[in-house]
């Protein structure tokens, strides 16, 4: 595997994040699948050196040291460019995003292997997350996103539209981020941009999901009705026909706030509808890349949160009972829907 390629691999990613250099040797070590002895002609330092490092007894405080493993190690432009200190207090979008994508639309050209490495590395993120931590991988994706919008003012027609996808994505990513990390405030503004950079690009399917978030967030706060309508308006979020994967989010996240407004027989026929979408799209490569986990068994755990939402308990508790032996590599989620059946369980 190139060194490249290594660096798609997020624990390596996020030790980088953290600038934990012991834990960048060993997880480069172990991607590249690399003795220490191996790794000495890349850094220029003696296995016992590369030893010290890995187990903390020698820090790595040089800049000279810092350049000379980053060189070594290959570390891809768009991480050199994270602060050796990240600062996370800073959850919000910049300003200066939306000013570098209002004026993208330039002619020229711009390197779309970089954006499409970075999409690949995205996916991985997505993936990761929920074992990794979003907040280890906050910097790497936030300076990600930095590298895609420094393409866009280069760039027109498709290939812009391609990276306006892309940044919306990566906006999206941190908005969900930011609301697990209870930054309410900041969730909102990435989500926000998220479906103005969408919506711009004309991705139909991002900027209803990017709406679909959106209802999510109403919900939570407590907002049944801002939550129904902004799904509903999640169905018709652009020119095109959504695919069904999108439509099928949007109706399931339209069928939780209709239970909540106490319509329940309306919850249900959109529950059942939101099923039905879901299935036509068994292949995950039919399906937008952020959508990958929305499968037979994911759809079915769906249906089941509506059964749970509408107090139809028992049908609840099956649905919860028979989707989560499939998510045992899912630890939050699994931690999620086992405590909804437990408490199914319990009420029916």
């Amino acid at each position: 595997m190139s060194s490249r390629g290594l660096w798609a691999d997020v624990h390596l990613r996020a030790a980088w994040a953290r600038q934990d250099w012991a834990a960048i040797l060993r997880e480069y070590r172990r991607a590249a699948g690399l003795s220490q002895r191996h790794l000495e002609p890349l850094v220029g330092l003696p296995q016992p050196h590369i030893s010290a490092i890995e187990s903390g007894r020698r820090q790595v405080t040089s800049a000279e040291l810092m350049a000379r493993i980053t060189e070594g190690l290959q570390v891809p432009s768009e991480l050199t460019g994270i602060p050796a200190r990240p600062d996370l207090g800073q959850w919000a979008p910049a300003a200066e995003l939306r000013e570098r994508i209002a004026h993208g639309y330039h002619t020229g050209r711009t390197d779309l292997r970089t954006a499409d490495w970075i999409g690949e590395v995205l996916a991985k993120h997505r993936r990761a997350e929920d074992a990794v931590g979003g907040r280890d991988l906050w910097p790497i994706v936030r300076s990600q996103l930095d590298s895609v919008t420094g393409l866009i003012p280069g760039t027109s027609g498709s290939a812009a539209d391609r990276l306006m996808l892309l940044a919306a994505e990566h906006a999206h990513w941190l908005s969900w981020v930011a609301w697990q990390e209870s930054k309410p405030g900041p969730a909102l503004a990435w989500i926000d941009l998220a479906h103005g950079w969408a919506s711009d690009g004309g991705h139909t399917d991002m900027a209803s999901w990017a709406q679909r978030i959106r209802a999510y967030y109403s919900l939570a706060h407590g907002d049944p009705v801002r939550a129904l309508r902004t799904a509903e308006a999640a169905r018709f979020a652009g020119p095109r026909p959504l695919s069904p994967a999108a439509e099928s989010v949007a109706v399931h996240q339209a069928a939780l706030a209709a239970a909540q407004l106490g319509e329940r027989d309306r919850a249900q026929r959109l529950a059942a509808e939101a099923h039905e979408l879901a299935l036509r799209t068994p292949d995950e490569a039919d399906r937008p890349g952020w959508l990958y986990w929305l499968d037979a068994t994911r759809a079915r755990l769906q249906e089941a949160e509506a059964a749970y939402a509408c107090q139809r308990w028992a049908e609840a508790a099956a649905g919860f009972r028979e989707g989560l032996p499939a998510l045992e590599n899912f630890p939050r989620d699994h931690a999620y829907y086992r405590a909804r059946l437990e408490d199914a369980q319990r009420r029916a």
